[in-house]
This record gives C-alpha cells, structure tokens and sequence, in this order.
C-alpha cells in the first residue's frame, strides 16, 4: 500500500480516512534563524480580515516588508459538494446557496442552469421565470459589493462606510425576504424555475431603492473618493496587472481593474444579459484603487439591470409546465414561515389518488436526470463561477463541482503581497473579496 505524501491514512468501515494536520508550519519555522536571517515568520490567522470567513495567512517578514507569503485554506469546509450527492437534485438548491453565502442567488441560479442543461428544458424556462433572475441576481450583485465595500473600508480605517454599507445592505435583504420568505439562504432559484413569483409588495421595494441608492453612491464618493489616507491605502497597493491575472486564472472585478473587460454577462451570456443593456466597467491600473472604483461602476450598471428586468416583467408562470419537472409547490408566506399555500394543499388533497401520489414522488424521490456532464459559468460577483454537474441517470447528481472564484482569485493574494508592507497584505487581501465558505465548500 502507498502512503500519502500529505495525510496519514487508515482504512475505516466507511472507507479511507485521511488525517490532515496544520500544514508545513514547522518546516517553514524551522528554516527560518530570525537572528542571523533578520526575517520572522508570522502567523497571521486563521482569523476574518476583510474575508468574510476564517482564513491563513503565513508571512515570511523582513521588518515590515513580507518576502514570502502562503495562504492556508479549508476553515470553514462544509463538504457542500459531496453532501449533494446524498440528495435528490432539487433539494441541492437548499445546499448550494449556502457555499458563498454573500451571494445565494448566484450559487442556485449556476446550479438550475446546470440541471436544466442535463435535462434539455433550458429553453422551456418561462420568460418570467428568466428575468427574476437576473432581477435577483443583480439586486444580489449590489448587497455583495456593498459588504466589500463596507469591510474594507473598515480594515483600512473608514468605520463609518461600515455602517453605511450595511445599512443600504438591509434594504436588499428586506427584499429578499418579501420574495422568497428568508434574508440569506434563500433555495429561490430551482430547476426549472423559480420557487414562487414576486410580490407586488416587492416590486415597489425595488422601485424605492432605484431612487435612494444612486443618492448613498454618490454620499459614499463623497467619504471615499477624495479622502487623501483612503487614496494613500489604495493607489499602487497589491497591484496585479493583466497579465497575472490571466495566468493565475484571476476574474471578476479584479481582471477588470486591470484592463480586461472580461464579464461573461457580455462574452458568453445566458438568462437572456445579451438582449439588456449595460457596460463592462474597467479600469487600467490594477490596484485596490481600481478595483474600488470598478466595483462602485458595477453597482451602477447593475441598478440599471434592475430597472430594465422590472419593466420586462410580464404576468406569466414561473415554472416549466412539464409537471415531471416542475416543483409541486405554490408557496406562501405566513404567520409561521413559508410554506404551501392552504389553498394549495386543499387543491392537492381534493383531486385524484393519482395525482397525490404523484406530487410525493416528486417531492420524496424528485426527477431521474438523463445521463451526461455538462459545465456551466456565470459572472458572480468575485468573478467566473462554474457548475460541472454530471448525472448518472438517476434521481441524485453523480457528482456536482463549483469553479469557485475566491478559491481561484486567492492564489494572486501572494503575488500582490510580497515585496510590499505588510500593513497591505490587509489591502490586498480585501480587493480580492473572498468569501471562504465558497472557497472551502
């Protein structure tokens, strides 16, 4: 028997177990003579610095200048992706949407692309069905950015912008929740469709926050923009040009701080971005500086998304019609939660013994997916996120695997870091915007 390189190993009933320790620490240590190198070897970590999650940092330091930096992973790893082949496919939703758990909809939306792909129904899904999407994802594009916006300026010394930042956040989330009955973790999106239709409620929610976020952007320029510590911090710190970014595989805003205007909502669309009009904001210098400033352009284009889905939005189911597919479920939101609506129930209830049992073996078993692998990628907000789902022709996918953009875009965060101070490690690390529990899913 081989033994691992990296784990110890031993066979158990379930299987073989490998057991995994604190990485290469000591070796790092131990070829390190802090007296006659003049270098130390820092343990920043595992904490939450602009990460949104737990994550590692070991720092190689001569002075304050960082010569080697490694960044340590898996804190928050939640098995996501092989607790979905444990479940029927549209219970995965409800798993998916809690990888990069500051932009759900993103996760769900990539996922019931995937799934309707395998099963061939993409061009069934209902207009309607198409433009909550985006309308959602875009509101969800704006909430993430927000939080970025808000941490970083915390980590660099701006607290204010974290209140602010979090309180604009909320009117999103109050959205959220008047449409899918939860302010995170929602399972709105499912194969083919959506889980219920948007409120009319919701719809003169979104219209308010049309009108009162271009007003807090400009307040945040104001803060921000014109600030001379807030410009010190930024302007060629952790710069990565586009070169780097494209060898390291780097997308999102920070490819498009670079120069690139690499946004697959334009180059390879889907849920229809081809027939919406909006820019690709860049920025050329590849700093956290541009990469502020394209995130705040994003956030302007995605309002005009918003504003261009509502207008699109037709009376119309938000389901396919083939009932083998479609989720049995008219839901609403009640004293106690959501759930199916009563009258729902009772219309289930009162029609034919066939018809019940159908509706269980939907709900229990769910649907046989043909078999086959297909890989699907949407823009999220941190750059290219990719669904490889394979199905072996049965009820539970085979094997479902997420191109993750934190997990990618945090190979660049030793690029950007070393040679500079370590005070800008916190700077760069930030630009780059990972949400750990999409990197450790």
């Amino acid at each position: 028997m081989t033994t691992s390189n990296y784990a110890t190993e031993r066979e158990t009933t379930e299987g073989k177990v490998f057991t995994v320790t604190g990485g290469d620490w000591d070796q790092v240590v131990s070829g390190t003579d802090p007296i006659n190198d003049e270098r130390i070897v820092v343990n920043m970590g595992p904490q939450h610095p602009s990460t949104h999650g737990v994550l590692r940092l070991i720092l190689e330091l001569e002075g304050e200048t960082v010569r080697e930096a490694r960044s340590v992973v898996g804190y928050l790893h939640t098995g996501i992706e092989k607790n979905l082949e444990y479940r029927n496919w549209v219970q995965g939703s409800t798993f998916v949407t809690r990888m990069d758990y500051l932009s759900p909809i993103f996760n769900e939306t990539a996922y019931a692309l995937a799934v309707e792909k395998l099963l061939g129904v993409t061009d069934d899904v209902t207009e309607r069905a198409t433009t909550i999407r985006v309308l959602m994802m875009e509101l969800n594009r704006i909430s993430s950015h927000l939080v970025w916006l808000a941490t970083t300026g915390m980590e660099l010394g701006a607290i204010n912008m974290m209140l602010y930042g979090f309180r604009e956040r909320e009117y999103i989330l109050d959205i959220f929740e008047t449409i899918t009955g939860l302010r995170m973790n929602h399972a709105y999106v499912r194969p083919g469709g959506v889980a219920q239709d948007v409120p009319d409620d919701a719809i003169r929610k979104i219209r308010d926050f049309l009108v009162l976020m271009p007003k807090k952007l400009k307040e945040y320029e104001n803060l921000l923009s014109g600030q001379p510590i807030w410009i010190e911090r930024t302007t060629n710190v952790a710069v990565l040009d586009v070169t780097a970014c494209v060898a390291l595989g780097i997308t999102g805003p920070v490819l498009r701080s670079a120069g690139l205007a690499w946004d697959l909502r334009k180059t390879m669309p889907y849920c229809g971005y081809e027939t919406y009009e909006f820019d690709v904001p860049t920025h050329t210098d590849g700093d956290v500086w541009g990469r502020y400033l394209v995130r705040l352009a994003e956030i302007r284009e995605s309002l005009k998304l918003v504003e261009q889905a509502l207008d699109r939005l037709k009376p119309g189911p938000v389901m396919v019609a083939d009932k083998k597919i479609a989720w049995p479920a008219q839901l609403a939101i009640g004293v106690d939660g959501m759930g199916n609506s009563l009258e729902h129930v009772a219309k289930i209830m009162g029609q034919s013994m066939e018809s019940l049992i159908h509706h269980f073996k939907l709900v229990t078993e769910g649907f046989r997916v043909p078999p086959g692998q297909v890989y699907v990628g949407i823009e999220s907000p941190r750059g290219e996120l990719g669904v490889h789902a394979v199905s072996d022709g049965g009820t539970r996918p085979y094997r479902v695997h997420y191109r993750e953009p934190s997990f990618v875009n945090l190979q660049a965060l030793p690029a950007m870091a070393e040679g500079g101070l370590i005070a800008d490690v916190i700077a760069g690390g930030a630009s780059l915007d990972p949400v750990m529990g999409g990197c450790d899913r």
